[in-house]
C-alpha cells in the first residue's frame, strides 16, 4: 500500500543533532505500537512525511505479539479484548532507512505518551502498549539510544509533556505481523472526524 505524499512539505522544526546512520544498511521495515493504530498511521503516514517527503514506502495497520507463540491470525475483536497478547501496530517500510529510521523513532516519541504503561488516553490494555519491534541489531541499538535520550530529557526536565516520568516503551524483536481489515487501513483519511487521541506532545526533539 503506497503512502500518500504531501504537496506542501514543511521544514523540520529542529533536526537536533544529525541522525546517526549505521555503518551499513538498516532493515527497511519497522513496526511501531503507540496506542490506537488509526492515530499512529495518520501521524506517520501524513505528518512524518510532511517533514520528510517520500520517506515512507508503505504503511499498514495490524497486530504483532511480543510472544511468537501467540494465537495466529487474531481478529480485531479478539485483540481488543486484550487476551491475545497482540499490540495494535503500524508496520512501516522506509524508502531510505539509513536517512530516516532514527528520525522516525524520534518522531514516534513526539505524538504519543511513552510513560503510560499499556495506555494512551482512554484506551487501556496491553493491546495499546508503546512498543518498538525491531528487525535487526542496528535498529535495536538506535531505538534504545533514542529511548534513552527521551528518558534523559524527562529526567532533566527538558520534556515535561508526559503524564509520568519514566519511559515505559518496550523494544523487542519483530514477530509475525498480521494486517488489519481493509476498512481499518487509512481509517482517519476515510473518516476525518474519527476517534484519535494522538497529538504532537512537542515539536522539537531535545538537543542531546
Amino acid at each position: 500500500m503506497g503512502a500518500s505524499q504531501s504537496a506542501d512539505p514543511i521544514p523540520i522544526a529542529n533536526p537536533a543533532s544529525p541522525a546517526v546512520s549505521a555503518s551499513g544498511p538498516l532493515a527497511s521495515t519497522i513496526t511501531l505500537g503507540a496506542g490506537c493504530y488509526w492515530g499512529t498511521e495518520k501521524y506517520v503516514r501524513k505528518d512524518f512525511q510532511k517533514r520528510f517527503p517520500g520517506s515512507i514506502k508503505s504503511a499498514t495497520v495490524g497486530f504483532m505479539a511480543p510472544d511468537p507463540s501467540a494465537v495466529k491470525n487474531p481478529s480485531y475483536e479478539a485483540v481488543c479484548s486484550g487476551r491475545t497478547g497482540h499490540v495494535e501496530v503500524l508496520e512501516v517500510e522506509l524508502n531510505d532507512p539509513n536517512a530516516h529510521f532514527e528520525e522516525l523513532i524520534r518522531f514516534f516519541y513526539m505524538f504519543h505518551d511513552p510513560t503510560t504503561k499499556n495506555r494512551q488516553g482512554n484506551d487501556v490494555g496491553t493491546q495499546y502498549a508503546s512498543y518498538i519491534f525491531t528487525y535487526d541489531q542496528k535498529q535495536e541499538e538506535i531505538a534504545r539510544k533514542v529511548t534513552q535520550q527521551v528518558q534523559d530529557s524527562i529526567s532533566r526536565g527538558t520534556l515535561n509533556c508526559f503524564a509520568g516520568t519514566d519511559v515505559k516503551s518496550k523494544i523487542g524483536g519483530a514477530t509475525v505481523f498480521y494486517a488489519a481489515e481493509q476498512e481499518h487501513q487509512d481509517y482517519l483519511a476515510k473518516h476525518p472526524n474519527g476517534y484519535c487521541n494522538h497529538y504532537m506532545r512537542f515539536k522539537e526533539f531535545p538537543q542531546v
